[in-house]
């Protein structure tokens, strides 16, 4: 897949092209329904298929004080989009003057004269343009202006759920992952570098892995079991999300202890996919008594990554 980031409204990317749009955050099932029709779409018109996004998120330029934690960094956006086969993300850079462009200029400066769409794919309830004065029906009249075909898809869900963003970034907020990994199809991830912390889990016998990422949204604070991928390696981990209030830290941090694995992995990179919720943070009385509660963790994560059935949620970018 080649990444395009529009510089010019005005430049020409590609002469046709079937073609979605949207933020795609966290690249969900819903998501997944879209681009896979897109593909089949491109295909059969014989014709490149187009994801057109936006970065960074519309909200973080009109209103940053709404702007909700992405679930992905644009990084592993791309990467998820890749795996069906999209021939094109195009990147739109999001700035207040663009945000004046109205539906009418967007359509057909970006996507009939940049990308040459033929045919566009929308997600149920899409609304773009300057004030998302552009819908369904500004699509349908202007394809009819500008030769090209359209259709939405209806809301993709289960047992009356809808699949959104919205919900998958709720439901990792409070620390329920496997809501979250019903939403997204996989385990939600988040990916960073190993750097050095407080030592305390190594001072009690479980030496951890610190993790400096660059992903906004991290999991409410607790203990969770983690599948670790590291220099090529799927590690089985017990994860912490918090302060370390036994010993009265009041920094958040991401910490990970590897069950059997002691390699040295400093400034490497790692990626956490999280499993299950173990249990909240909670204060000790005493050293001991938190390596007692650690013991447990490591002994219930062993139970539950052992017996995971690894084809029910795949692991992913």
């Amino acid at each position: 897949m080649q990444i395009i980031t529009v510089h010019n409204t005005s430049d020409k990317i590609i002469d046709a092209s079937v073609v979605t749009i949207g933020n795609f955050d966290g690249v969900h099932r819903g998501h997944a329904e879209i681009f896979s029709h897109l593909k089949q779409k491109s295909l059969a018109l014989r014709l490149p298929s187009i994801v057109v996004t936006f970065e960074p998120h519309p909200l973080k330029i009109l209103a940053p004080e709404s702007a909700p934690a992405m679930i992905t960094t644009f990084e592993q956006k791309a990467a998820l989009i890749e795996e069906f086969g999209i021939d094109y993300l195009v990147a739109v850079p999001f700035s207040k003057e663009f945000s004046q462009l109205s539906a009418h200029d967007f359509v057909v400066s970006i996507l009939c004269s940049s990308v040459g769409m033929k045919h566009i794919i929308i997600g149920h309830d899409y609304a773009f343009g300057r004030g998302r004065e552009g819908n369904f029906a500004t699509l349908e009249h202007l394809g009819a202006q500008n030769g090209f075909t359209l259709e939405d898809l209806p809301p993709i869900g289960e047992e009356g759920v809808v699949f959104s963003s919205s919900l998958a970034r709720s439901a990792i907020s409070d620390g329920d992952v496997d809501t979250a990994s019903q939403i997204l199809g996989r385990y939600y991830r988040i990916s960073g570098t190993v750097v050095h912390g407080r030592e305390i889990g190594q001072s009690i016998g479980f030496p951890t892995a610190n993790i400096s990422t660059s992903n906004e949204l991290l999991p409410a604070d607790g203990v969770y079991a983690v599948m670790v991928e590291i220099d090529g390696h799927r590690v089985k981990g017990a994860c912490n999300i918090g302060c370390n209030p036994t010993f009265g830290a009041d920094t958040r941090t991401v910490e990970v202890f590897l069950l059997d694995f002691s390699d040295r992995i400093y400034d490497h990179g790692i990626s956490l996919h999280f499993v299950q919720r173990l249990r909240p943070v909670r204060k000790f009385p005493d050293s001991t008594a938190l390596k007692n509660a650690i013991g447990l963790d490591v002994l219930n994560t062993r139970y539950i990554l052992e017996n995971l059935n690894s084809n029910y949620l795949k692991f992913t970018q």
